[in-house]
């Protein structure tokens, strides 16, 4: 003899608890992530697996109470919970609940309630993805205000105690050095491409608009035998040596990384490397990668060079894209940087002042003769094999290329701001040879 509905409605409401015993032990026999769940949210999940049988039973004698499922079902679940367990892992425990419920209520009324079972199910399981879809929006508005927030602090440098905890708050997946690149904002801004580009190179990135500006904080893991993090090469075979405050290497080499015979990658990608990779989803014109820092917290200094550099890339007419901050050294000194002085005199003037030979007067000698060998030789009364010798000694000891004829801007502005900050005694000894 069929039931009515008042009937079944009475018979649901003495089962229910019955049905959420047995919902909560086919969880914990079929699903692992529950098994591992602290108690208390084990407990949670329980709850929200009651609420769902009981606003079942509410729905089945009223269909038109559809728009409340959600607020009855997850009004219940903390707030803790919504955010350690997954869209995936939701519909997993609703797939379960209807199956338990399914097989216990076909049992006892046959097939009556298939259908409202299915039905109701469907509405569940668009409640649910509803409920996702909007804390995913709401956490990706928080999310792009905190990542535009960090980039801020590090571009000004008003780095305080709360930025670790902001930039873990982003899920920053990089660890290790850090370097800063900045470039023109394109018209159509494809920040997901960026991300994918920096995941498919193992690093990360924090992507900041300031106008026509676009910066991008990169992240990588250095591969623990300090691979990839000495000189650098600009593409040109031309070193680039050490970064701006003269104590970390600069940028890793550049050029492909090695890989295995698999094609996978066994060591992480420069920063030059990333850069290249990355430059696509800029606008027109320069960009300019600052160099390396240890790690995010001091990535302002990696972003002080980027930008001064691209405030004065456009003086250099062949400069390549991207364009490393160290190479803009003369054009930043320039426009006043004074972080930019400092290098040039730290890295070119003082260990030739402070070498033992004749290898600053050389070069003097060498730069003002137009870079000729004869030239030098003759002002210098030597043969010019030992111009050449002292040369290459100049290379080996400052890091960079003499003979190139970008580096003779590089050395020659190096030469004159060193000797105009030595006091005058040592200006007149050093002028000249």
């Amino acid at each position: 003899m069929a039931r009515t509905k008042e009937q079944t409605l009475a018979w649901l409401r003495t089962i229910a608890g019955e049905l959420a015993t047995a919902t909560l032990q086919r969880l914990d026999e079929t699903l692992s992530w529950y098994g591992e769940m602290p108690p208390g949210r084990r407990s949670a999940v329980g709850l929200v697996a009651q609420a769902g049988i009981r606003s079942f039973i509410s729905w089945y004698d009223d269909p038109r109470s559809t728009p409340w499922i959600a607020s009855d079902v997850f009004g219940t679940a903390p707030r803790e919970l919504l955010r350690s367990v997954s869209l995936t892992q939701t519909l997993q425990l609703i797939r379960v609940t209807v199956e338990v419920v399914e097989e216990r209520v076909s049992s006892g009324t046959g097939d009556s309630l298939r259908e409202p079972i299915l039905l109701y199910s469907r509405e569940i399981a668009f409640a649910a993805a509803d409920v996702y879809a909007r804390a995913a929006e709401a956490r990706g508005l928080w999310d792009a205000r905190l990542e535009a927030l960090v980039v801020d602090s590090i571009l000004t440098g008003e780095a305080d105690d709360q930025l670790p905890s902001r930039i873990a708050a982003l899920g920053w997946h990089g660890h290790g050095e850090v370097a800063v690149l900045v470039g023109t904002t394109p018209p159509m801004l494809d920040v997901d491409q960026l991300r994918r580009t920096a995941r498919h190179l193992a690093a990360d990135v924090l992507i900041g608009v300031q106008g026509n500006r676009l910066v991008l904080v990169i992240g990588r893991a250095g591969d623990g035998n300090g691979r990839g993090i000495g000189r650098a090469d600009d593409g040109n075979g031309r070193g680039i040596g050490r970064a701006d405050d003269g104590s970390q290497p600069s940028i890793g080499r550049a050029g492909p990384s090695r890989e295995d015979e698999g094609g996978e990658r066994t060591e992480p990608a420069s920063f030059l490397e990333i850069a290249r990779h990355l430059e696509g989803g800029f606008g027109e014109g320069h960009v300019v990668l600052g160099h390396a820092v240890p790690d995010l917290v001091e990535a302002s200094r990696s972003a002080r060079a980027a930008l001064a550099g691209f405030a004065v890339v456009r003086a250099w007419r062949r400069a390549p894209r991207p364009v490393l901050a160290d190479d803009l050294l003369p054009e930043r000194a320039f426009a006043g940087d004074p972080l930019a002085r400092t290098t040039l005199i730290e890295r070119v003037y003082r260990p030739l002042r402070d070498h033992p030979g004749e290898l600053l007067g050389t070069l003097w000698t060498y730069l003002d003769n137009g870079r000729s060998l004869e030239a030098t030789a003759r002002e210098l009364f030597i043969h010019p094999n030992t111009v050449r010798y002292r040369l290459k000694r100049i290379s080996e000891l400052i890091g960079r290329d003499v003979t190139a004829t970008r580096e003779a801007l590089v050395l020659h502005a190096a030469l004159i701001l060193g000797v105009v900050g030595e006091p005058p005694t040592l200006r007149r000894r050093s002028a000249r040879p």
